[in-house]
């Protein structure tokens, strides 16, 4: 046997020993735990995860009660789907549980937790959210972008006009809906298309290449991977998880860094996202360096295009199922805005029902139903039961969207709910506390006014008589199994109206 069998054996069993070990330590170590099924040692309880995990945490939850624990390998982990006890969480907890659990995906794809998503709470922290906040999704830049998303929502509108034109034409909407979401970040951030007949073939193809890493990346993150949590798997990398990550930061830190030189290279004044950042870069240089410019970049991709359009998708499969809450929307924006021109972000106030719908698709469809993990920094205490330090909780926000105690007829979709003043309050679904979504002020502007100019402006009917296919997926993001295909007819009367 050679000297690296005889190494790698030896390490085998010591990391396995250790751990036996550390399972025996942990019941000792931690009491008032709260409650859960039983754990083998090494895997703890990940050989017992089915997907979608927000499905099978809510089955988990009705044996254990609403805040339960389960072993990652010997990484404890809180699940709490309680409307209750999330509220302390980030209110009595809310620093405490500030962290991030430091995940593979971030240390090789976030800049070695350097991203304001996977970043430890702490002074890098308040910088990037401070910039994120200021420099990058502040009211006024976003006022400053509304022509560039309502030219794309022009083009969403205008192709499928063309493709309609001659009555109900049968159009699938998930690559449109992905279309417009990367297209409007793409010109925030950098001022160009990259996707659409009107882009330049090799930009398609980086865009084509940049989706497809998001979906591979999407499958590897977090609790998906017991390589995360089994120290045996990690060393040795036995499920190559390691390895596809740091192919994916490669290939992510490529794309990112030349729209960064493309940009610095034409040194010019315009106002996207990256230019402004190159310009603090040259007050600032010690500071806004080209690895915090490509992260915050990085996360506004990440962030603010496949959460978007999976919403736009469940909205319209939702819409479709339910015509009579089409109707009610169409009479509305016909009442309040009329044919003469179409919506606009500014119209938005004047469409409470339109609105409502909204909500509702964020309360039954959240893009993230888990949220973001978070970590504990310290040893703290959700209602009775203690939470040890270094523990990932993880919120079932999609659990608690369909919570019988906190709403009536839960499963069903019914827009008129958030007619009573403070319904909306008890959505979570761009997180809580002082780790919640940032980008949640754009990402409502986005699907508000494109689904507003989806009812004004068509027809709508299912592709057959049986009901849109609702079943979920799995991943990170709350995606259909089947992508939507709906009949799409134009009203040319109020297209031909419009500035379009």
């Amino acid at each position: 046997m050679s000297t690296n069998s005889i190494l790698n054996y030896s390490l085998f069993f010591l990391s396995f020993f250790f751990l036996i070990f550390n399972l025996f330590l942990r019941k000792r170590r931690f009491t008032d735990l709260p409650p859960g099924p039983p754990s083998i040692p090494i895997l703890g309880n990940l050989h017992q995860l089915k997907k979608p995990l927000h499905h099978h945490f809510h089955r988990i939850s009705q044996n254990y009660g609403q805040i339960f624990s389960l072993w990652f390998g010997s990484r404890l982990v809180v699940v709490n789907s309680s409307p209750s006890l999330v509220q302390e969480c980030f209110t009595k907890n809310d620093v405490v549980l500030a962290n991030r659990p430091l995940f593979l995906t971030g240390k090789h794809v976030g800049y070695n937790y350097t991203t304001i998503v996977s970043a430890p709470y702490g002074d890098h922290w308040r910088n990037l959210r401070r910039i994120m906040l200021l420099d990058v999704l502040s009211t006024h830049r976003l006022n400053y972008f509304l022509d560039m998303r309502r030219d794309e929502m022009k083009r969403l509108v205008q192709k499928l006009a063309y493709d309609s034109r001659q009555g109900f034409t049968k159009v699938e909407l998930r690559s449109r809906f992905c279309e417009l979401t990367f297209n409007t970040m793409m010109r925030m951030i950098s001022g160009k298309r990259y996707w659409g007949e009107d882009s330049e073939v090799g930009d398609v193809e980086e865009a084509r290449k940049f989706r497809e890493m998001i979906k591979e990346l999407m499958k590897l993150g977090g609790a998906n991977n017991p390589g995360e949590f089994v120290p045996i798997l990690r060393w040795f990398d036995l499920d190559n998880l390691e390895k596809k990550l740091k192919s994916i930061s490669v290939r992510f830190d490529g794309f990112l860094q030349g729209l960064v030189d493309e940009h610095r290279s034409r040194n010019t004044s315009g106002n996207t996202m990256i230019n402004h950042l190159l310009n603090l870069q040259k007050s600032q240089p010690e500071y806004y360096t080209d690895q915090i410019i490509k992260g915050l970049i990085l996360e506004m991709l990440l962030a603010g295009t496949d959460t978007s359009a999976v919403t736009l998708e469940w909205a319209m499969s939702s819409l479709l199922n339910h015509p009579e809450v089409l109707r009610k929307a169409r009479h509305e924006i016909g009442m309040q805005i009329g044919e003469e021109h179409l919506i606009d972000e500014q119209d938005i106030t004047k469409l409470p029902y339109l609105q409502n719908i909204v909500s509702e698709t964020f309360r039954l469809h959240p893009a993230a139903p888990l949220l973001l993990p978070h970590l504990s920094s310290d040893e703290c205490t959700i209602g009775d039961y203690n939470i040890p330090r270094d523990t990932i909780v993880l919120i079932n926000a999609w659990a608690i969207h369909r919570d019988p105690k906190l709403w009536s007829d839960p499963l069903s979709f019914k827009p008129e709910r958030f007619q009573k003043e403070g319904e909306a309050n008890k959505l979570m679904q761009f997180g809580l506390g002082r780790r919640a979504c940032p980008g949640s002020g754009l990402a409502q502007r986005t699907v508000s006014l494109a689904l507003g100019l989806l009812i004004q402006c068509f027809e709508w009917k299912r592709a057959s008589e049986e009901e849109i296919d609702m079943t979920e997926g799995a991943g990170l993001t709350l995606s259909k199994v089947i992508p939507l295909q709906a009949m799409c007819k134009a009203q040319q009367r109020i297209i031909n109206k419009s500035y379009f």
